[in-house]
Order: structure tokens, then sequence, then C-alpha cells
């Protein structure tokens, strides 16, 4: 698989997360870059700049790569949405300069039509709220009448109301199985897991930091600050790409 370099520290996470998911679709191809740029008609210094990070990918890109890959496109069509709206806020223009091998020129954002702007925006919309809620949800534990309010808070609860429910919380079940290493809490070996991220794979990953001496705080399956700097420092020490993303390469390093 190939050893890519890190991204910019400025990316949007959510241009981020379908730069990763390209390249773990462009690892799992086989092909090399050459290769990728004549079967998609997209030039080789088109896919170094949309892979690196440092432009937006035409939405017919990402459809030729998914193409070529045997994947079906409509989750990367869906983050490709998302980077979208992300990259146009601080770019006017983040495509218009890729122009494909085959002479077809992407048309700029400002051409489309409104309906796809409004597509834009409820699915961005969509995210963050959905985001929010999962966070929400982890950290906080909401009483009765179903008001978040801070942890060092205390309230008592409405007089026959049930007791409030209580954060999220994960117990680490180490086992060896086949030669790898296992929480008990996913068997996944390729998820991409970032900043922002939460569940049970990000507790499996949370759990198999800690087993290899690289403890991200509590295992409550939130991918934070915390469990970001200890995938850093593992990835650190295997020599792999510092980006605090967790790839296949990075469950290879935990799994093994």
């Amino acid at each position: 698989m190939s050893r890519w370099k890190a991204l910019p520290a400025g990316l949007d996470p959510r241009a981020r997360h379908l730069v990763v998911s390209l390249r773990r679709l462009k690892d799992h191809s086989g092909l090399s870059m050459r290769q990728l740029a004549a079967k998609t008609g997209y030039s080789t210094s088109s896919w170094e700049r949309y892979l690196g990070g440092r432009s937006l990918p035409p939405k017919e890109a990402v459809e030729a790569v998914a193409a070529v890959a045997g994947e079906d496109p409509t989750r990367l069509l869906a983050l490709w949405e998302v980077a979208s709206a992300a990259w146009t806020g601080r770019r006017t223009d983040p495509a218009a300069t890729d122009t494909a091998v085959t002479g077809t020129t992407p048309g700029p954002p400002a051409r489309r039509g409104p309906a796809r702007g409004l597509v834009i925006t409820g699915v961005a919309a969509f995210v963050l709220v959905v985001a929010s809620a999962a966070l929400l949800v982890a950290r906080i534990a909401g009483d009765d009448d179903g008001q978040a309010r801070p942890p060092a808070v205390s309230s008592a609860a409405p007089a026959g109301a049930a007791a409030s429910p209580t954060a999220t919380s994960y117990t680490c079940r180490i086992e060896r199985v086949g030669g790898q290493w296992f929480a008990g809490l996913s068997r996944t070996r390729d998820a991409i897991l970032l900043n922002g991220h939460a569940g049970a794979q990000v507790a499996e990953a949370q759990c198999l930091l800690r087993r290899a001496g690289f403890p991200p705080g509590d295992i409550d399956g939130i991918y934070g600050p915390r469990t970001e700097r200890a995938v850093q420092r593992l990835q650190q020490r295997a020599g792999l790409v510092v980006d605090g993303i967790v790839g296949p390469h990075t469950w290879g390093v935990l799994r093994g």
C-alpha cells in the first residue's frame, strides 16, 4: 500500500474525510497514480493534488475512481457534497483550475443551479446536527425533562420520574485471536476514524491504544483530542504518516 504524506494541517475535517476515503479506495484498487490517471481521464498531477488535500476533486473524478475500483459511488458522493460545502466556504472556485486529460473542464460552483446549493446546504446541516447529537448523547447525562446540563451542576429529577441515563461506557475484553489483538467491540481492520467520530469502532481503537501503551483517556467511544494524540504517538513510533487518523495502516499496527 502507498505511504501517504500528511494532509495539510488546516484542511477542514469534512474535506479530510473525503480525501482519506479516496486514498483508501486507491490503495484497495492496487493502481499506481499513473494507472489511476489513465483509467479515470484525470492527469497524474491532478490526482496528486486531490489525494494530497490541496484541491477539491470534481464530482466526476470521484465517480470515475469509484467506477474503476468497482465501488458504489453513493457514499463517496455524499462525502463529496459535504466536503464541497466546506471547501467552497474558504475558496471561491476550488475545481475550476483542474482539467481532465480528455479536455473537459469541471464547471465552477457558481454555475450550479439553486437545487444543488440547497442539497449541499441540507447535507452539511444534517451532518453537523448528527455529529452534535452523537457527542451530546455520549458526553452528557440527560435528566428526565430532556434538558442537557453541564456535568458539574447537580439537579434533582421530578417526582415519579425514571432515573437519569449515564454516559456511554465500554469494557475492553482484550484477547489474541489468529495472531491479532481484539477488544471485543469491533472486528474492523479498515474503518476510517478521525476526530469527531463516535461509536464502538472508536472504543475498540481506544482499547487497543491502551493495550499498546498509548492511553487515550476514558474508553468512551468518542474520538476526541486525547484519542487523536494517542494515535499520533502510535503512528510516530510505528513509522507511519502522523495524521491522527485511524485507517488500514494504523489498524494493522493496533491489531498486530
